[in-house]
């Protein structure tokens, strides 16, 4: 796994100054444990459930929406850092949140209105807006 790397130091205090923090296997207090820590960037692997993502988030018609769980129900966030971090073309403002909200603001809301889709208050209408599978 290539990540950098981060130190903690541990000042839990129920292992300071106990000798039962090194018998039970746990860290006593000063010790310095290091572990390895993703970077950020495109999403690593799983090319199949990328272009899976890809494929449902082009199959939604112009004027109706779906949200992140929708287009992928086990990993709603992994739609989101695939929409964001792809350089293909995809109508990505037709996915928005669960409540509606637009995760890109105005920008993609004026996108929204302009294909038709029903707006209340500054969110999508689900109820009228968003497509079933």
């Amino acid at each position: 796994m290539t990540g950098r790397r981060w130190a903690a130091v541990t000042s839990h205090p129920r292992l300071r100054g106990s000798s039962e923090g090194a018998s039970s296997g746990r860290p006593r207090a000063g010790i310095r444990q290091t572990c390895v820590v993703q970077q950020a960037g495109a999403p690593q692997g799983g090319g199949e459930r990328v272009e899976r993502i890809l494929a449902r988030v082009r199959a939604i018609p112009p004027g109706f929406v779906r949200t992140y769980g929708d287009v992928d129900p086990k990993a709603p966030r992994l739609v989101g850092r695939v929409l964001a971090t792809t350089d293909e073309p995809v109508p990505w403002h037709r996915v928005v949140r669960a409540d509606g909200t637009a995760a890109m603001g105005d920008v993609q809301l004026a996108r929204l209105r302009r294909e038709g889709v029903p707006l209340r208050h500054g969110r999508v209408d689900l109820a009228r807006a968003r497509i079933p599978w």
